[in-house]
């Protein structure tokens, strides 16, 4: 299982759409979660990403996509860290 947390605030437009297009292309078969996570919950948050929302992170591996993305840009990225955990 890939759990991706995708960074914003409430009331953040960009983020919403965001929120649109990771919701569009993760079918529940791809065994990816995605957890929203308000900076403004964190000051450690809000200080590293406060200008920088949204931001699709990694954990794991501290990747992250950062906006504007697309579809496809999702989609490559939760593929690289998927190619990354097989190895």
């Amino acid at each position: 299982m890939l759990q991706l947390l995708l960074l914003g605030t409430s009331g953040c437009h960009l983020c919403e759409q965001a929120e649109q297009i990771i919701t569009a292309c993760l079918p529940d078969n791809l065994g990816v979660t995605i957890e929203m996570i308000d900076i403004a919950q964190q000051e450690q948050w809000q200080e590293n990403y406060a200008i920088r929302i949204p931001v699709l992170y990694h954990p794991e591996t501290q990747k992250e996509l950062g906006w504007p993305f697309d579809k496809t840009d999702v989609m490559q990225f939760i593929k690289v860290l998927n190619n990354g955990k097989q190895h």
